[in-house]
């Protein structure tokens, strides 16, 4: 069994998960001045479940290349991304971070009394000449109705930047989610069975 993996993501909360499944793990972080943002930038009229394995297999091809320029030993690399999505709105149906709190508030109001889904992409690259094996996880999420100080308070928290979606269903964000239909790790941004059906491709010690 191979003893640890990397991950390629600055998410604390994958981080919390793959520790929680006793995950051996390294970081493979972008280097100061690596363009990331890019990536994770929709393409024209692109679906979610397209957008979210294609910045996953970007981030992977991208983790792979900055392993590549270090003196690092091989191990297999682990990559993840999360979306929020209302299939089939009219402005596009790909909501991601905000960029501010006015687009947080847009964002909110636009989930706000709807049910919306969460895809989570998660791929794992094997070895140095194999494709990424990369599965895809869909949760349905119910939002409450919420009234414009609630937007207000939330919005003041700081809690919806840097967070598809413009919330965090492990932090306060979860009190204005009634129900859920899915996987709540996915939700989070690290589905766990997903993850451990790759880990076991990989053959990583796990608990």
């Amino acid at each position: 069994m191979i003893p640890y993996i990397y991950l390629a993501s600055q998410s604390p909360r994958r981080q919390e998960l793959l520790k929680q499944m006793g995950v051996q793990f390294e970081m493979l972080l972008p280097a100061l001045g690596e363009d990331t943002e890019a990536i994770e930038i929709p393409l024209p009229n692109e679906k979610a479940r397209a957008y979210v394995e294609r910045v996953t297999l970007a981030k992977s091809a991208a983790a792979l290349a900055r392993w590549q320029k270090s003196n690092l030993p091989w191990a297999p690399i682990l990559c993840a991304d999360t979306t929020v999505s209302l299939p089939n709105h009219p402005t596009g149906e790909i909501l991601g971070k905000p960029s501010d709190a006015e687009d947080a508030r847009r964002v909110l109001s636009l989930l706000s009394g709807k049910t919306h889904e969460v895809l989570t992409a998660v791929a794992i690259t094997l070895s140095l000449d194999s494709k990424p094996a990369c599965l895809v996880q869909v949760s349905e999420v119910e939002f409450s109705l919420l009234s414009t100080e609630q937007i207000e308070d939330y919005i003041a928290s700081g809690e919806p930047f840097g967070k598809a979606g413009a919330y965090g269903i492990q932090g306060l964000g979860g009190a204005l989610i009634p129900s859920i239909k899915g996987s709540y790790s996915g939700i989070m941004g690290l589905p766990i069975f997903e993850t451990t059906q790759l880990l076991a491709r990989a053959q990583i010690s796990h608990l």
